[in-house]
């Protein structure tokens, strides 16, 4: 996405804000709403996680305006320098959204505009999934901060949030990660924060670099997922390509394994935090991230708790559902594999 650099004078940190990537023309909007709302209105009910109705989304994704299309899919190609991707003018459903929910774990199963919205990207990029043990395996979660849950390094807390690939420790994390802003933090202050190995790799010095190839590194699932049996197996950061590699870290959940590994995470986590871009979401924003390449994290905020504060819904997308099969029940888009999770 194109961006407006900024630097601190005394920390050299970039602070920019995003621009959008497409912003959709009004009658691209309504043309989005009319499939999304076709989507919903069937006479025995629609819900996003029933596979039949996943399939008729499937089969709508083609009568979504071609710019939107095209854009969704360049981006599951090549996501850029950046790794994220921001559009602007998606229907959301207007003032029928009622307050922002406070209680943790809420999810969308119905097919509201948004839902379906969501889907409908996520078969243009692959294909949606969730993990069973997070959000009752909804494919259509909600984001929002929860009363009592203020300090939680997740979705429902309302500090920083650190930089982080979406269940990094699972060996079928998401590919993409899509946020759809439903409404805008009141005080103007939540924002996404992304940060792209490809802009951070020429920034790293070899000796870093090589340690962060090296599987000196273990990532805990988070709390939600239940304790594993034994400790995970110790994994790199930086695999696949040495050009162009893949990423695989969770600045609070990585535990580096030797000195070296403790250094080279901490200048990792320098270098994202440099190099960092925000998004403060709109209602109609979509964020797509890559989760292969690119971290994310939030800024910290104060929710108000009275309706009004910041709700994204997420879905995840799997670009090759295939290579997850021996984890879904019956070929569905739900993870549930009681046994450790490993790479």
């Amino acid at each position: 996405m194109p961006v407006s650099l900024n630097f601190d004078t005394d920390t050299d940190i970039r602070t920019d804000t995003a621009a959008p990537d497409l912003v959709l023309t009004p009658a691209e909007t309504a043309a989005v709403e009319g499939v999304a709302a076709r989507l919903g209105d069937r006479p025995e009910g629609a819900l996003v996680d029933d596979p039949a109705w996943v399939a008729s989304a499937r089969d709508r994704w083609e009568e979504l305006p071609v710019g939107l299309r095209r854009t969704l899919r360049r981006f599951r190609r090549d996501p850029g320098p950046g790794g994220a991707l921001l559009v602007r003018g998606l229907p959301i459903g207007g003032p029928a959204l009622g307050g922002t929910p406070l209680a943790e774990g809420s999810v969308q199963r119905t097919a509201a505009i948004p839902a379906a919205l969501l889907v409908l990207a996520a078969c243009g990029l692959g294909d949606p999934a969730a993990f069973r043990p997070e959000k009752t395996g909804a494919l259509v979660q909600d984001v929002v901060p929860v009363p009592g849950r203020e300090e939680f390094q997740g979705n429902a807390g309302s500090v920083l949030l650190t930089f982080h690939n979406e269940n990094a420790f699972h060996p079928h994390r998401p590919d993409f990660v899509m946020l759809l802003c439903l409404r805008a933090d009141p005080d103007g202050v939540a924002g996404l924060r992304t940060s792209c190995v490809r802009e951070v790799l020429p920034l790293l010095d070899p000796d870093t670099r090589a340690v962060l190839h090296l599987p000196e590194f273990r990532t805990a699932p988070p709390p939600s997922f239940g304790a594993a049996e034994g400790p995970a197996e110790p994994h790199p950061v930086l695999t696949g390509a040495f050009e162009d590699p893949d990423l695989r870290v969770d600045m609070a959940a990585t535990e580096p394994l030797t000195e070296r590994a403790a250094a080279a995470l901490a200048a990792l986590g320098n270098l994202f935090e440099r190099t960092a871009r925000t998004i403060r979401l709109e209602p109609g924003d979509l964020a797509v991230v890559d989760n292969r390449i690119t971290v994310h994290g939030r800024t910290a905020f104060s929710p108000r708790f009275d309706g009004t504060d910041r709700w994204l819904q997420r879905t995840f997308v799997l670009a090759d559902l295939r290579r997850s099969r021996a984890h879904r029940e019956g070929d569905g888009y739900v993870l549930a594999d009681p046994a450790p999770y490993r790479a």
